[in-house]
């Protein structure tokens, strides 16, 4: 694997939650730049060192929006 996808959401009580797409690795924390540290020991901790770690980790944000008429 070259690249791992996190989806990241404002949490419901304040900060972010992330998830891997595919996989089940799963993280949360207040503030983005706390987040960039959670996800990376994340997986570390879910690949431990294996040779199908992934090279890249991207974070895509996802904000829904509502609008009324």
């Amino acid at each position: 694997m070259t690249e791992l996808i996190f989806l990241v959401e404002e949490g419901p009580d304040g900060g972010f939650v992330a998830s891997a797409v595919g996989v089940g690795i799963y993280t949360q924390a207040e503030t983005r730049e706390e987040l960039v540290g959670m996800v990376r020991d994340a997986v570390r901790c879910h690949y431990d060192g294996a040779d199908d770690a992934p090279r890249l980790i991207r974070l895509h944000y996802v904000r829904d929006e509502v609008v009324a008429l």
